[in-house]
């Protein structure tokens, strides 16, 4: 897991790009919503997304599709670079 949910949960960033980022997350959130975390590690960085759509996949959890508010490019750097490393994930 990459990201950790303020409200609970956690997410995995599956890509990223300046306008999208879409996530295999514990939880849902629902369309419209505004979702709010930390990347996991140091240093630690927040993470806000507005949320386009949530699917509940087979696996039981759910892929959100969103918009990344306010991301420095450094944390979108550091998102980017865990999104392209294999997932170990049971």
């Amino acid at each position: 897991m990459h990201l950790r949910w303020a409200t609970g949960g956690e997410a995995r960033v599956v890509s990223i790009d300046a306008d999208a980022i879409v996530l295999r997350s514990t939880v849902p959130s629902p369309p419209g919503s505004r979702i709010e975390g930390a990347v996991l590690g140091d240093p630690p960085a927040r993470v806000r997304v507005k949320v386009h759509a949530s699917r509940r996949q087979p696996e039981g959890d759910f892929l959100l599709q969103g918009r990344p508010i306010d991301m420095t490019r450094e944390t979108r750097e550091r998102l980017e670079g865990l999104a392209r490393e294999p997932s170990t994930d049971p």
